[in-house]
């Protein structure tokens, strides 16, 4: 049995040095999230730490509590007048556009990859969405704006389309479970946890800011009391209730972060530092989850699949949903370069694992491999691209000029 005391000096040794390690994210320009899976990786049981770790289900936990307050303060920071203008074509790309690239995956990697059906499916199911916390962390480290909505569209997109990747991973590891499953069934299954997760976000949202408008709590600490415990409330009744909590939380962050109320701007940068601790945290312990001396046997096919999901399935989802869209050549392929994977993926691959489905470590390691790829080769290259592509905004007057034009209607809306 580990000492309670020996398991808060090994988080707190490796939080700090994840701290200091992150500076060399902006010298190397390496993108920081694979900073702190590489820390975990050194801890781990293949690394110079030599850390035990191999419990799927602890991870699962962990990364799913992380993962609402991410998602919680995303929302929290998204303006909605920046939101508006990109709403029809973010909600494409966080349903049908997850759907798409799932699919052109699945098929890639059966029919030319020539994997069995169950990798395959829950390949394409697993890392069809785009990361929320890779792209968060991505965009809020840029030194420039993005043009013409750009990055209100990623980050919307990403904030919300984690719910549907969730329930394309469990719908496909329930219809491997039972191939008897009706069709008919799944799609009322999505129906309804889309529906509740975002009407449980919107009404929980209204009423906490209600709440917070109208009652004077007196003490900031409280407040900050007050958003955990509306997180976990919110997350917790929606799942029981059938609906989807990652989406409730993310629809309750926008509602609340753009409703006024004491001490909101606290509230949301108290978010916005828990959320990092979050992304830290969670990093930490799936590099210590994995084991790095299992990589190499899967490097092959997590280069093609790597190949197939970044070159193929994704550009081909986002130009057929933005096909009638404002948005310009240059600018859907800087928004399909920005479909990184990163920690999401790894966390549902860690369903299979707790379950013990056959396959499931290799699975889980082509995943791994996978998201490795993606953060180190789009996330570095994704500020490249935006000035390659001219897509930073040169002065505030020529910001505030599109941001105009992009709230009028466009002609082929």
């Amino acid at each position: 049995m580990v000492q309670i005391e020996i398991v808060m000096v090994i988080a707190g040794v490796l939080l700090l040095i994840s701290v200091f390690a992150n500076r060399l994210s902006g010298f190397l320009g390496i993108p920081g999230l694979l900073i702190f899976i590489g820390i975990g990786m050194l801890a781990g049981s293949d690394g110079i730490g030599r850390i035990q770790f191999y419990d799927a289900r602890v991870t699962n936990h962990i990364g799913t509590v992380a993962l609402i307050f991410i998602l919680f303060a995303g929302g929290l920071d998204i303006r909605w007048r920046d939101v508006r203008p990109v709403l029809k074509s973010g909600a494409l790309l966080a349903t049908v556009g997850v759907v798409l690239t799932g699919l052109f995956l699945f098929l890639s990697a059966r029919f030319i990859l020539g994997m069995e059906l169950p990798v395959a499916l829950l390949l394409g199911a697993i890392v069809s969405s785009t990361d929320a916390p890779a792209v968060f962390m991505i965009m809020r480290t840029q030194k420039g704006r993005l043009r013409d909505g750009l990055r209100p569209l990623l980050e919307f997109e990403s904030g919300s389309n984690d719910p549907m990747a969730v329930l394309l991973s469990l719908g496909a590891l329930t219809f491997l479970q039972n191939s008897s499953v009706e069709a008919g069934y799944l799609l009322k299954m999505f129906a309804a946890e889309l529906v509740g997760g975002f009407a449980c976000g919107y009404v929980f949202g209204r009423l906490a800011a209600a709440v917070l408008k109208k009652v004077c709590i007196c003490y900031f600490g409280l407040y900050t009391v007050f958003g955990v415990g509306l997180v976990f409330l919110l997350f917790g009744l929606t799942q029981l209730i059938g609906g989807n909590g990652f989406l409730a939380v993310y629809v309750c962050g926008i509602v609340l972060g753009n409703r006024p109320f004491m001490y909101r701007r606290n509230l949301i940068r108290f978010h916005d530092s828990l959320s990092w601790i979050a992304q830290v945290g969670m990093f930490l312990l799936l590099g210590l989850l994995v084991n790095p001396r299992e990589l190499p046997s899967v490097m092959p096919a997590g280069l093609l699949a790597a190949f197939f999901l970044i070159f193929v399935s994704r550009p081909a989802a986002v130009f057929i949903c933005l096909w009638r869209s404002r948005f310009n050549f240059r600018e859907k392929l800087f928004i399909s370069w920005a479909g990184l994977k990163g920690a999401v993926p790894i966390i549902l691959a860690t369903y299979p694992l707790m379950i013990g489905f056959p396959d499931s470590q290799y699975l889980f390691n082509l995943i791994f491999f996978l998201v490795i790829s993606s953060v180190l080769l789009q996330g570095k290259t994704l500020p490249y691209l935006a000035t390659g592509f001219d897509l930073y905004y040169l002065s505030g007057k020529e910001e505030r000029s599109a941001v105009k034009r992009s709230a009028e209607p466009s002609a082929g809306s």
